[in-house]
């Protein structure tokens, strides 16, 4: 997740966590110390910590009930910013779900605190274009709690109706939408380093009683996408670089596909094609963490209370949804699919509101969401299909050039 505008910060600066955060965050510290122990290598990947760290149950920074969304959180998503982001994904998405017909399912991965959902399902509503069901898979217990709450109090009976919470991807085939709004960002992810011109693996060890980072090298399959993707590029890492990447990412567009005959999914988040996620200068990768809307680079600080994240290969998304049996649709800014799927119908109905806060809320809202000094252009949009049309959607300023 990254917050709409923030800037790094030094951990002494960061507010410190009040006792009840801090003792939970040591009861996970202490369960991920005993796997480290436990361990022959006497340490674990970093993708196992960041896995733990978020993800633990009941511990982890996504499966306990702590606020992550808005002001009273660690971010702000585009959802949680204003209705505009949500209606115009339902107006892109809408066609897709049009020519499936009644049998459309919408699956939406991390449903945050549902104001997506909330919005998407009242303009699908107007577009004529409800599923089926809306499917919301969020791995936290509390937030589907949360959820449930929200959409219940704020939907109409029969819009409430269509919802529900699968326990995992789709066991069974269907036809639809899958959306994933800063989803692919949270993934645990491997770190990779060049030390003596061999690939290592980063991976977190215990000294004093502290988390640390020590490399080890790493295994064939990580090294040889390390130097796959060294041969993309078109050179090799300079000793010393690190950086992160997911191997596994097309095993997770199948998994969380499941069974999708027809239809399309669209994917939106922060990061770059291939040959700007390693340049040379970005030679200790994208790896952050957020706490109380602050960014800083200690993802082994109070696992349990901060987010970890890291930016998206969007070259690497376009190779893992075709190699997943999608064909590409489109690529382009946030900015651009939003001006595309709708943003001027939602500027008109600005102008014409009467109430001067209201109007100068939701600008401020259109500004955060398109400007590049906002989330317009750090964050993009891809899109995939399969047996229907969408590339449509990704018309106002495809990227795909760069990829």
């Amino acid at each position: 997740m990254l917050h709409a505008s923030t800037a790094g910060v030094f951990v002494d600066t960061l507010p410190t966590p009040d006792p009840d955060a801090l003792a939970h965050s040591e009861r996970l510290a202490a369960a991920i110390r005993a796997e480290i122990a436990a361990s022959d290598a006497g340490a674990i990947p970093f993708s196992r910590f960041m896995e733990l760290a978020l993800y633990a149950p009941g511990l982890g920074y996504y499966s306990a009930g702590a606020s992550k969304f808005g002001e009273e959180g660690d971010f702000v998503t585009a959802p949680e910013i204003g209705p505009i982001f949500a209606a115009c994904v339902a107006e892109g998405i809408a066609p897709v779900l049009q020519q499936i017909g009644p049998s459309a399912l919408f699956l939406e991965l991390g449903g945050g605190t549902g104001a997506f959902a909330e919005v998407a399902l009242k303009r699908l509503l107007e577009l004529d274009a409800l599923p089926d069901r809306y499917l919301i898979l969020e791995p936290s217990a509390q937030l589907r709690e949360r959820q449930r709450e929200r959409l219940r109090e704020r939907l109409s009976a029969p819009l409430f109706a269509l919802l529900d919470w699968p326990d995992g991807p789709l066991p069974h085939d269907w036809d639809g939408v899958l959306f994933a709004n800063e989803v692919i960002d949270a993934l645990p992810t491997p770190r990779f380093a060049i030390a003596n011109d061999e690939v290592h693996e980063e991976h977190v060890a215990v000294q004093d009683g502290r988390f640390v980072t020590v490399l080890r090298p790493a295994d064939d399959f990580l090294g040889n996408t390390v130097r796959q993707v060294e041969q993309r590029i078109g050179h090799r890492f300079a000793e010393g670089y690190r950086s992160e990447l997911l191997p596994q990412l097309p095993y997770w567009i199948q998994a969380v596909s499941g069974g999708m005959r027809r239809g399309a999914m669209l994917f939106v988040d922060y990061g770059h094609p291939r040959g700007e996620y390693y340049l040379p200068d970005r030679s200790d990768g994208t790896l952050r963490a957020f706490y109380r809307h602050r960014m800083h680079a200690q993802p082994l600080l109070w696992p349990g209370l901060q987010d970890i994240t890291a930016s998206v290969d969007f070259t690497a998304l376009a190779e893992a949804g075709v190699a997943a049996g999608f064909d590409f649709a489109g690529y382009c800014s946030q900015a651009s699919f939003l001006l595309g799927n709708g943003m001027a119908g939602v500027l008109e109905r600005i102008e014409r509101i009467a109430d001067d806060g209201e109007r100068l809320r939701r600008t401020e809202e259109v500004k955060k969401l398109t400007l590049p000094s906002g989330m317009g252009e750090r964050f993009q949009v891809m899109g995939f299909e399969k047996d229907v049309a969408f590339g449509t959607a990704f018309l106002a300023g495809d990227l795909s050039f760069r990829l």
